[in-house]
């Protein structure tokens, strides 16, 4: 384990972490990282970001209709669609089966 090294907070309680704890740790410009109190002082350590999606009612009644398999469900999907406020003729989709 590497020996503890001084950081200097500057403005606006910036800090810059020492280049080898940077690699060692895959932290690079931009990165995100987590502060987390602990008993001990403040922990420091790389944050997972993950990308997401956030799907309209439309976009959610576009999945529901193209991904009904057959006759029954795509009448189901029908149903849930109408069941959210949508018309779905007004929602791009292909019926199963062509």
């Amino acid at each position: 384990m590497a020996k503890p090294e001084s950081i200097k907070v500057g403005k606006r309680g910036a800090i810059v972490l020492p280049a080898a704890l940077r690699r060692q740790y895959g932290i690079e410009e931009g990165a995100t990282i987590i502060a987390q109190p602990t008993e001990e002082g403040i922990l420091l350590k790389p944050a997972v970001v993950l990308a997401y999606e956030r799907y309209t009612r439309e976009r959610q009644a576009e999945f529901l209709l193209n991904n009904a398999i057959g006759p029954d469900e795509y009448r189901r999907a029908l149903d849930e669609v109408r069941g959210m406020g949508l018309d779905p003729d007004r929602v791009p989709h292909e019926r199963p089966g062509g």
